[in-house]
C-alpha cells in the first residue's frame, strides 16, 4: 500500500517534478562549467596530456645544430725527430755529391691542440631500443587517466554539493515561510487577547505572554534569516557567482521515493566509482614501473648521424665537410645492486596499491550501505512527521476555536500552536533531509550520469 501511494504521488506530480529537476539541472550544468576548483583540476588534466605528449616525443628522432669555435694555446706537443733522422743522411749525400743540395733541417714540434679550430654540424639521433622510453610512455598514459578520473570524481562530488546546497537553501526558505505563517498566528492571538482583555474576559498577563511569544519567534526568525543568507552564499560560491545572487526557486515540497536494491547499488558503485578507476590506473603505472626496472638489465641501442664542416677557418666547401654514422650501445653491467633495489621498491609499491584498492572498495560498499539505510530512516521519519503534522493541525484548529470563544486557557493555546509549528518544522526538515541524503546516496552509488 505504501509503495502504491508513493507511485501514485509520483505520477500525479510528474510534471511538477520535471520542472523542479529542470531548474536544478540547469544549476548543475552551470556549476560544471564555472566552478573554480573544477577548472583547476581540468588544468591539471590538460597539463598531464602535454606530459604524455612529451613522453611520446622521446620515440622520435632529435635533430640539433651544434657549432664550436676554439682558440687554444699550450697543451700537449707531439715531438717528431725528423732532423735527427734525416740530417745524417743529408750530410752523407752532400759529401758524395760535393754539393749543399741537401740542407740541414730542424726537429718538428706539433701541438696537439690547433691554435684555432671550428666544427659546425647537424646531428640526428634516433633511439632504436630503449625500454625506459617505452615504459615511461605507458606510465605517463596511466597518470593521465588518473587526472581524468580525478576530474570525473570531483564532478560527481560537485553535483552532490550543488544539490545539497540547493536543498539546504530551499529548506531555509520553507522555514522562513513557516515563521511568516506563525507570525500571523501570533499577531492574531495578540489581537484576540487584547479584545478579550478589553471585554474583561482575561487578565493583562495573557496579552503580555502573547507578545513575549512573538518576540521569541522574532529571535528565531533572525537565526533563520542568517542560515538563509549563508546557504544562498554557499550555493552561489559553488557556481562561482556573486554571493548575493538570487536563486530560482521551484516547489520542491513534493518528493518521490525511488526504489532501488542495495546489492545493485553497491555493484553499480564498484563498477563506476572514479576513485577505484584512479587506483587501478595507479596500479597499472606501478606495474609498468616494475617492468621498466626489470628491463634496465638489457642494453640501450641508439643510432646517430653527424654531418658538418671542420677546419681551422670557416670554409663550407666539399673539402671541409664530413659525415659520420654511429650505432651506440650502452649496457650497464653492474651498478652496485641499485637496479635490484629499485625492483624491490616497485614490487612493494604495487602491493601497497593493491591493498589500497581492496580497502577503498570496502569503504565504498560501506558508504553505500550507510547512505541507503540513512535514506530508509529519513523516509520513515517523513511518514511519521506527516502524521504528526496532520494531528497537530487538527488539534490546533480545535483549541484555537475554543480559545476565541473563551473556553480554553492561553497555556493550552500556546501548547497547541507550538506543537503544530514544531510538527510543520519537522516535516520541512525531514523532507529536505531526504533530498540531501538522496544526493549523497546518488553520489555514493554513482546513480547520476556525469557524461550526460
Amino acid at each position: 500500500m505504501k509503495r502504491i501511494i508513493f507511485i501514485s504521488a509520483f505520477i500525479v506530480f510528474a510534471g511538477n517534478i520535471n520542472a523542479q529537476n529542470n531548474v536544478l539541472e540547469k544549476y548543475i550544468q552551470e556549476g560544471l562549467q564555472t566552478n573554480l576548483t573544477l577548472k583547476q583540476k581540468q588544468s591539471s588534466y590538460e597539463k598531464s596530456i602535454f606530459v604524455l605528449k612529451e613522453a611520446k616525443g622521446l620515440f622520435l628522432p632529435t635533430l640539433s645544430l651544434n657549432a664550436r669555435y676554439s682558440v687554444a694555446d699550450g697543451g700537449r706537443v707531439i715531438e717528431f725527430p725528423v732532423a735527427d733522422m734525416m740530417n745524417p743522411v743529408y750530410s752523407t749525400l752532400n759529401q758524395m755529391t760535393g754539393t749543399n743540395q741537401f740542407p740541414q733541417i730542424e726537429n718538428e714540434s706539433i701541438p696537439f691542440l690547433r691554435p684555432t679550430e671550428q666544427e659546425t654540424k647537424l646531428q640526428l639521433v634516433q633511439p632504436l631500443f630503449n625500454s625506459q622510453i617505452f615504459y615511461n610512455k605507458k606510465i605517463m598514459s596511466e597518470l593521465t587517466n588518473v587526472e581524468k578520473a580525478n576530474i570525473e570524481s570531483y564532478k560527481r562530488e560537485l553535483v552532490a554539493e550543488i544539490k545539497t546546497a540547493y536543498f539546504s537553501y530551499l529548506k531555509t526558505v520553507q522555514v522562513l515561510k513557516l515563521t511568516d505563517k506563525t507570525t500571523e498566528l501570533l499577531k492574531e492571538n495578540i489581537r484576540v487577547n487584547e479584545r478579550l482583555f478589553t471585554n474583561d474576559k482575561i487578565t493583562i498577563d495573557n496579552v503580555y505572554r502573547s507578545k513575549a511569544e512573538l518576540s521569541k519567534l522574532e529571535q528565531n526568525i533572525a537565526e533563520a534569516v542568517k542560515y538563509n543568507k549563508s546557504a544562498k552564499a554557499y550555493f552561489n560560491f559553488l557556481l562561482n557567482k556573486p554571493l548575493e545572487s538570487d536563486i530560482e526557486i521551484s516547489d520542491e515540497t513534493k518528493i518521490s521515493f525511488l526504489e532501488t536494491e542495495l546489492q545493485n547499488s553497491q555493484e553499480n558503485a564498484i563498477n563506476n566509482r572514479e576513485e577505484l578507476q584512479q587506483i587501478k590506473s595507479y596500479e597499472n603505472a606501478s606495474d609498468y614501473n616494475l617492468k621498466m626496472n626489470k628491463f634496465n638489465k638489457i642494453p640501450i641501442l641508439t643510432a646517430a648521424v653527424d654531418y658538418g664542416f671542420q677546419g681551422e677557418e670557416y670554409n663550407f666547401t666539399s673539402d671541409d665537410d664530413y659525415i659520420m654514422a654511429s650505432f651506440v650501445l650502452s649496457w650497464d653491467l653492474f651498478k652496485g645492486f641499485q637496479n635490484n633495489a629499485k625492483i624491490q621498491q616497485a614490487t612493494i609499491d604495487k602491493q601497497i596499491i593493491e591493498t589500497k584498492y581492496m580497502e577503498t572498495e570496502n569503504q565504498i560498499r560501506l558508504q553505500v550501505i550507510n547512505s541507503y539505510y540513512e535514506l530508509e530512516a529519513v523516509e520513515k521519519a517523513i511518514t511519521a512527521a506527516e502524521q504528526e503534522k496532520l494531528s497537530a493541525v487538527k488539534s490546533f484548529e480545535i483549541v484555537n476555536k475554543k480559545y476565541k470563544e473563551g473556553q480554553t486557557s492561553l497555556i493550552q493555546f500556546i501548547d497547541a500552536r507550538t506543537t503544530m509549528t514544531s510538527a510543520e518544522y519537522n516535516v520541512i526538515i525531514a523532507t529536505y533531509d531526504y533530498k540531501i541524503k538522496y544526493a549523497e546516496f546518488e553520489r555514493a552509488a554513482c546513480l547520476y550520469n556525469i557524461t550526460e
